[in-house]
Formats: structure tokens, C-alpha cells, sequence
């Protein structure tokens, strides 16, 4: 029986007989022409393979190197970049080198957040001080006349200080401070403008309308003073009622030297303002810049409304909705304006340490639960302070309501909103936080005109939904490259 003989691909047939007994043919290498050119591909692209996290980064660098789609069907047998991408990312092992350092962006000393805690907090001794001003009648909640007043001359104020704040770093993003006090020169007194006209076109007593407009005042000049990073001149600015403040605890100043207190720190913080506006508009002349449309500011300021919604209804909600023996939930706003210093630093924090965990990230799944896991972090950070501060504050407050487990779970909901929401706003996505907090701020006066249920139970469920909305945001977010860019 005549034996077999494996002839190697391409070679001619022998032209002697098979069945004679031939001599063993040793096998010959294949010819270049004949091994596979994707084996060789990734051979000479093993570092790019190794390193990529994704097939999509070996498709871009194919097509930077200028391979077509018909180059890589002749040569490769693929149908395009992104199948031949794929197969190369198959076939080379994963090697991610360990990133070499490299400095941090985000990273800011925490000092300045603890002065920014200050200058948010110290404000709070002007309501004790001008305690005579609202003395007098009292409305259908047991409030001084001209509570709403107020309160609403406070949320025209939030909200139009946010919108100008946004668009003042703008302006200063792209022109310098000259072009910032140039936005701010005009913006500030028009809101100062409109919040005291928000008080004064409600009946009140005279005095808390006078304290709105001084407020109306406060804000907007302090606005200015942050934004062009003054944030000690406004610290200064506020020694006379944050002395004020202290001494209460001690003495009762007469009526005359509170009402001095305060207007020295009104007419002190606007004289600043101008003054830092006019130094500022001094340095220059602003290059030319592109226009900017005021819809792009418009969703910050809802966000403030929203916000300041919010506070609003977690501070007088059992006040509003008649219940017995209610009373002003003021430590939970003084909780939160103080955990605003802890919030920016650890919205610095959160930024810095995610673009870290990125660069560590081998997989796409890792970036997604890298940007998680920092994610949760930060949140629980910020949350466990505003939890220290709502239990203190509440110690120390007198008369307020008392510290419950369902009211500071209410409020750490209300904490994770607001966070969350200027995270977002800090990479650019200003409508939907600003959708979900007027949601949020919507469904709760909705529940408390209709006296659906406990402002406390309203407010732990609303917020616990709108939170969760937001956090699912940023998570998303985070986990995207581009974000960090």
C-alpha cells in the first residue's frame, strides 16, 4: 500500500511515482506571503493592545495610522477598523503600566473652605440681632408680619446670586477680573434691587422690611466678594454682627447698638464690593470675548430657588402646616450653611481622587466602579459631618425642635441633594439638578398645602428619591473619560 506523503502548501507535485518508498521530507517554514498578518499586527502593536482599556482606543490609533477600510479588508480579511480592533484586543494579553505621578489639579489646602464656612455661617447672627426689628404683630402661623416677605426676598436673592455667580466665573474664565466686575457691576445691584422690591410689595412690619432689603444688600455684595476670591475682606465685613451674635449669649444690647451693628456690616460689605469692582475693572481692559447667552446661567439660578425651596420648608414646615406646639427647625439650617465649607472641599476632593482612579483603571468596569466607589465616599463624608453639625447645632439651639432620628435622616436627604447637585453643576450639568430640586421643592409645598403628611416624612421621601436621581447622574458621569477632560 503505497504511503503518504504531506506536501507543503504551494509546492508543485513531485513528478516520481507515490508509491515508491521516498525519502523523509522535513517541513519548511510557511512563506511570509502565508502566515497570518493580524499575528503580526498585534506583534507590532503589543504595547498599544496591552495598555488599552477598551477596543475602541486600538481602532482610533488604526485609523491614525492612516489605515483605510479597504486596506484592512485586502491585508486583514476584516470588515473595518473596530472588527479588526477587536480581534487584536482578544489576542494581546492585558499590561497596564502603573501611571508615573502626576499633580493633582483639584488639590486645594482646606483652609480656605474652613473661611468659606465662616462667611456662610456668621450671617446667621443678623436674624438674632434684629430679633427687635420683628417684634410686633404676628401672622396666622404665629410669625412676625412680613415673614413671607422676607422669605421671599431671601429666594429671589438665592436664586438670581447663583445665576450671577455662574456667569461672573464665566466672564472671569474667559476675560479676567476685569471682565468678571464688569458682569458683577450690573448684576449685583439689579438683585439687590429686586429682592428688596420682593419684600416691600408685602404687607409686613416695618422693620422686617427694612431687615429684608438690608439682607437684599448683604447678599448680593457678598456675591461679588466671592466670586473675585475676597473671601477674607467679607469675613472682616461681618466682625460687627458676628460680635454682636457672641455677645447675646452674654448681654442684651439695647435696640440702638444692634441696629448699628448691622448696618455696619451691610454698609461695610457694599462699600468692599464696589470698591473690589472698581479695582478690578482697573486692571484692564477685557480681551474681546464671545458672547455669552444668559439661558446658559438659568439653570443654576432654578437650582438655587429649588434650594433655597428646600431649606425653607425643612427650617418652617412644621411651623406652616399648623402643627401643635411647632417651632423654627433653625439648626438645621445653621447645619447646613456651616457644612458648605466641607461640601466645596470635598467637591474638590471628589474631582481629584476620581481622575486618580481613572488613570488607574484597567477595564471599562473598573472606571465604572472606581467613579462609584469615590463616589459613595464623598457622599458619606460629607453626609457624616452634616450629621455631626445637625446634632450640635441641635444641642445648643434653644427652643428648636427636638433631634429625632426621622428629622436628621430628613435632613442628611436634603444634604445629599443639595451636594450632589453642585457636583454636577461643577462639570457642567446644570439642568437636571436643577429640574430635580424644583421638582423636589414642588412635590414638597404640594404635600404641605394638602396636608398629606408629616412635613418631616414628606421631606425623608422626596429628597431620598431626588438624591438617588442625582447620584445615579453622577455616577454615570464620573465613569466617562471625556468627563475629565
Amino acid at each position: 500500500m503505497s504511503g503518504l506523503l504531506r506536501l507543503v502548501p504551494g509546492e508543485p507535485e513531485p513528478a516520481h511515482d507515490l508509491a515508491a518508498a521516498p525519502a523523509p521530507v522535513r517541513s519548511r517554514p510557511r512563506p511570509r506571503w502565508a502566515a497570518d498578518p493580524v499575528d503580526a499586527l498585534a506583534e507590532e502593536l503589543a504595547e498599544v493592545c496591552a495598555a488599552a482599556v477598551h477596543p475602541d482606543e486600538i481602532a482610533a490609533v488604526l485609523e491614525a495610522d492612516g489605515l483605510t477600510g479597504e486596506q484592512i479588508t485586502e491585508r486583514y480579511g476584516r470588515a473595518d477598523a473596530f472588527e479588526l480592533a477587536a480581534e487584536l484586543y482578544a489576542r494581546v494579553p492585558r499590561s497596564h503600566p502603573e501611571p508615573g505621578p502626576r499633580p493633582d489639579p483639584w488639590k486645594v489646602r482646606p483652609g480656605r473652605f474652613v473661611l468659606r464656612a465662616l462667611v456662610f455661617t456668621l450671617p446667621g447672627f443678623g436674624y438674632s440681632l434684629a430679633a427687635p426689628l420683628m417684634a410686633g404683630a404676628r401672622d396666622g402661623y404665629g410669625l412676625p408680619q412680613g415673614t413671607a416677605g422676607l422669605v421671599v426676598s431671601a429666594l429671589v436673592a438665592w436664586a438670581w446670586n447663583q445665576a450671577l455667580a455662574h456667569r461672573a466665573y464665566l466672564r472671569l474664565a474667559t476675560g479676567g477680573r476685569a471682565a468678571a466686575a464688569r458682569c458683577l457691576q450690573w448684576g449685583a445691584p439689579l438683585g439687590a434691587l429686586l429682592a428688596a422690591a420682593a419684600a416691600a410689595v408685602l404687607p409686613g412690619l416695618a422693620g422686617v422690611t427694612a431687615f429684608a432689603a438690608g439682607q437684599a444688600l448683604y447678599l448680593a455684595a457678598a456675591t461679588v466678594l466671592l466670586v473675585l476670591g475676597r473671601e477674607k475682606l467679607l469675613l472682616l465685613t461681618l466682625a460687627p454682627t458676628a460680635a454682636g451674635g457672641a455677645a447675646l449669649l452674654v448681654v442684651q444690647p439695647p435696640g440702638a447698638l444692634r441696629t448699628a451693628l448691622l448696618l455696619a456690616t451691610a454698609g461695610g460689605v457694599a462699600g468692599t464690593a464696589a470698591y473690589e469692582i472698581l479695582r478690578a475693572r482697573r486692571e484692564g481692559k477685557p480681551p474681546e470675548q464671545p458672547a455669552l447667552s444668559p439661558l446658559a446661567s438659568v439653570p443654576y439660578g432654578l437650582f438655587g430657588l429649588g434650594c433655597g425651596v428646600l431649606t425653607t420648608l425643612a427650617a418652617l414646615g412644621d411651623v406652616l402646616r399648623r402643627t401643635p406646639g411647632a417651632s423654627t427647625a433653625g439648626a438645621a439650617v445653621i447645619a447646613l450653611t456651616l457644612s458648605m465649607g466641607v461640601a466645596e472641599w470635598l467637591l474638590y476632593r471628589c474631582r481629584g481622587t476620581a481622575l486618580a482612579a481613572l488613570a488607574r483603571s484597567t477595564t471599562t468596569a473598573g472606571m465604572k466602579i472606581g467613579a462609584a466607589r469615590i463616589l459613595g465616599l464623598c457622599v458619606a463624608a460629607y453626609l457624616a459631618a452634616l450629621a455631626v453639625l445637625a446634632l450640635t447645632a441641635g444641642a445648643l439651639w434653644p427652643g428648636g425642635p427636638p433631634v429625632t432620628a426621622a428629622r436628621t435622616a430628613a435632613l442628611l436627604a436634603l444634604g445629599a441633594v443639595l451636594w450632589t447637585g453642585l457636583l454636577l453643576q461643577a462639570f457642567g450639568v446644570a439642568w437636571l439638578p436643577a429640574l430635580l430640586c424644583l421638582g423636589a421643592a414642588g412635590a414638597e409645598s404640594a404635600a404641605l398645602a394638602l396636608r398629606l403628611s408629616a412635613p418631616v416624612a414628606t421631606q425623608l421621601a422626596v429628597c431620598t428619591a431626588a438624591a438617588a436621581g442625582l447620584l445615579a447622574a453622577a455616577t454615570a458621569l464620573l465613569s466617562r473619560i471625556t468627563t475629565h477632560r
